[in-house]
């Protein structure tokens, strides 16, 4: 008696092939110039930015910016040794302020002094007009407070003493200023700027040799 075994068989499923309309391949056209154009508009844009870039790069480096630096040149107390000097105190001071860019140059809207002993203001005036400062260029800050653009009182005076005593008196001389800088035809918006010069006078009340020509620290608010 024999047997008869089935083998199976697999028959292969092929998909069937789809008969795509006129608008499915005009449809596939617009997807693909879409996705170019697409690419095209931002290799452009890239190439824009980094030319871009370039420029401001090659502009940075030929400006050379910086900001302006001032120094202490002299500073005095007269009448310092003397103990009821308070009734004519006088302080005398004088500061630069240097624009050291190549071509850049700066407008000072306003400019005022504050004289601070011990982190107390005591004494105050504004200096200068508004003026523009060439690139390359020095100006000399030089002022005198007494009377009423100083307030020093006896009380004042005598810790001044008990300081002059140990060798040294410590002040500290802020510069505010409104600037703009101006670049060619262009200038900016306008800044906040601080100078803070300390500075030190001997028991004579003149400043004293460290403290003479010392760059005054500078930041903007």
């Amino acid at each position: 008696m024999s047997s008869h075994e089935e083998i199976p068989i697999q028959v292969p499923n092929r998909p069937l092939k789809r008969h795509h309309t006129a608008r499915y391949y005009v449809r596939r056209v617009k997807g693909s110039l879409t996705t170019r154009v697409s690419k095209l508009v931002c290799a452009i844009f890239l190439g824009l930015l980094f030319f871009l870039g370039i420029i401001t790069f090659i502009l940075w480096l030929s400006l050379r910016p910086h900001r302006p630096r001032f120094h202490i040149r002299n500073f005095s107390v007269p009448g310092l040794a003397q103990e009821n000097g308070f009734e004519n105190a006088q302080v005398i001071f004088n500061a630069t302020a240097r624009n050291a860019n190549q071509n850049i140059g700066i407008y000072y809207d306003s400019m005022d002094v504050k004289l601070y002993y011990k982190d107390q203001s005591i004494g105050g005036t504004s200096l200068l007009i508004p003026f523009y400062q060439e690139p390359k260029n020095t100006t000399v800050l030089y002022g005198v407070l007494s009377g009423a653009s100083l307030t020093v009182n006896n009380q004042r005076w005598a810790q001044f003493l008990a300081d002059r005593a140990k060798g040294t008196v410590i002040f500290r001389l802020e510069v505010s200023s409104t600037i703009r800088f101006k670049v060619f035809t262009w200038i900016s918006r306008r800044h906040k700027m601080h100078a803070n010069c300390a500075v030190g006078v001997g028991p004579d009340g003149s400043i004293l040799a460290s403290y003479k020509d010392k760059r005054c620290p500078l930041y903007f608010t």
